[in-house]
C-alpha cells in the first residue's frame, strides 16, 4: 500500500518521462510584459506629442495585451493563450469600468472637502450672495429627504401591489397590458414624467410648485423598478411553500402576505431601497415642478421647495469660485447619502434573507 501523496508524484514523473508536461511562462512574465508595455507607451506617447496620461495609459494596455497573447502562444501555445487573451480582456473591461469611477469620487472628494463642515450641513442659502463664500446646503438635504420619502410612500404600495398582482393573480390581457406598460414607463426620460406632472398637477389643476409635485415626479419614476424587483423576488418564492399551506387550508390572500411576501422580504426591500438610490439624483423633474427656494422651506405641501440636484445645477450654473466649492462639496453629500441607502439596502437583504444551512 502506497503512502498519501505517493499518486501525485509519480503521475508528474509519469507525464515528464513521456514527454507531455506543458511549458508554462514564469511568473514573473506577465509582470515583465506589463513593465515592457508601460515603457514603450511612455516612449510613444513622448514621440508623438500626447499630453493625456489616459492615452499612453490605453496603449499600454493593449500593448500588454497582444504582448501577452504573443508570448503566450510561442511558449505555451494557442490554447494556453487564449486563455491568456480572455483573461486580460476581462481584467482590462474591469479597470476600464473602475477607474473612471474611482477618479470621479476621488475628484468629488478632493474637491468637496473644501466647505464641507458643520456650518455648511446647518445653513441654507438665505441671504447669501451667489458669488461670496458662505451658505450651506440644510434647505436641499431637507428638501430632498421630505420629496424622497414621500415618493416612496406613493410608489412602494403601488409597485409591490401591482408586483403581487403580476406574479399571482395576472393572467390574460390585463396582466399583459400591465406588463408592458411597466416596461415602457422602466424607459421612459425622467424630463416626460416631469412635463406629465406639470401639465396635469400645476397647469391643469391649478396647483403651485411644491416639493409634492416632484414627489409625483420621482414616484412615477420609482414605480416600474419596484414592480420589476418585486415580480422577480416573488417568481424565486418556491410553488412548494404556497401549496404546502393551501393544503393546510388557508386561503390564498393570506397565503401571500404570511409566506410570500415573508419570504422574499429581503429582496423587495432591497429592490425599493435601489429604486429609491434612483431617484434621489434626479434632477429635470425638479426644475420644472419644485422651482428652487434658497430659504428653508420645511412645508413640502406649500411653495417651491429646494433639493440636492437643483442645488448643485444652481451652484454651477452660477459660474464663480465659491459656487464650484459648494456645488461640489453638495456633490459630495448627495454621492454619499446615496451610499448609505445601498448600504442599508445591502444589510436589509442580509438579515431578513431565509437562513440556509
Amino acid at each position: 500500500m502506497s503512502a498519501p501523496g505517493t499518486h501525485a508524484v509519480t503521475r508528474a514523473d509519469r507525464a515528464d518521462a513521456l514527454g507531455i508536461h506543458q511549458p508554462r511562462l514564469p511568473r514573473w512574465a506577465p509582470a515583465g510584459v506589463a513593465v515592457t508595455a508601460a515603457a514603450v507607451a511612455v516612449a510613444v506617447g513622448l514621440g508623438a506629442g500626447l499630453a493625456s496620461r489616459v492615452q499612453w495609459g490605453l496603449i499600454a494596455a493593449l500593448l500588454f495585451v497582444a504582448g501577452l497573447y504573443a508570448v503566450s502562444a510561442r511558449v505555451e501555445g494557442a490554447r494556453t493563450a487564449r486563455d491568456r487573451l480572455a483573461t486580460s480582456l476581462v481584467w482590462g473591461a474591469f479597470l476600464l469600468a473602475v477607474v473612471p469611477l474611482a477618479s470621479l469620487v476621488w475628484e468629488t472628494v478632493r474637491q468637496g472637502v473644501k466647505v464641507l463642515d458643520v456650518y455648511f450641513l446647518t445653513h441654507s442659502m438665505n441671504g447669501v450672495v451667489a458669488i461670496a463664500p458662505g451658505g450651506g446646503i440644510y434647505h436641499a438635504l431637507l428638501g430632498t429627504v421630505e420629496q424622497v420619502l414621500i415618493a416612496t410612500l406613493i410608489a412602494t404600495p403601488i409597485g409591490l401591489l401591482t408586483g403581487v398582482y403580476l406574479v399571482e393573480y395576472g393572467r390574460g390581457r390585463l396582466a399583459k397590458a400591465v406588463t408592458f406598460f411597466v416596461d415602457v414607463m422602466t424607459g421612459i426620460p425622467s424630463i416626460v414624467a416631469g412635463l406629465f406632472v406639470l401639465s396635469v398637477w400645476i397647469m391643469g389643476l391649478g396647483f403651485g410648485y411644491s416639493g409634492l409635485a416632484g414627489s409625483f415626479a420621482l414616484a412615477i419614476l420609482m414605480m416600474p423598478v419596484v414592480v420589476r424587483s418585486t415580480e422577480e423576488m416573488l417568481k424565486l418564492v418556491p410553488n412548494e411553500l404556497r401549496e404546502a399551506s393551501y393544503a393546510l387550508g388557508v386561503p390564498k390572500w393570506k397565503t401571500i402576505l404570511k409566506v410570500v411576501l415573508p419570504t422574499s422580504i429581503g429582496g423587495i426591500t432591497t429592490g425599493v431601497m435601489l429604486a429609491v438610490a434612483r431617484i434621489t439624483g434626479e434632477t429635470a423633474p425638479l426644475l420644472l415642478l419644485v422651482f428652487g427656494n434658497p430659504a428653508i422651506n420645511d412645508n413640502p405641501f406649500d411653495g417651491a421647495q429646494a433639493s440636492l440636484p437643483l442645488y448643485i445645477y444652481e451652484q454651477w450654473a452660477n459660474g464663480n469660485a465659491a459656487s464650484y466649492d459648494r456645488a461640489w462639496a453638495a456633490a459630495l453629500v448627495l454621492i454619499l447619502f446615496v451610499m448609505l441607502l445601498n448600504l442599508i439596502a445591502r444589510l436589509i437583504a442580509r438579515f431578513k434573507a431565509p437562513k440556509t444551512r
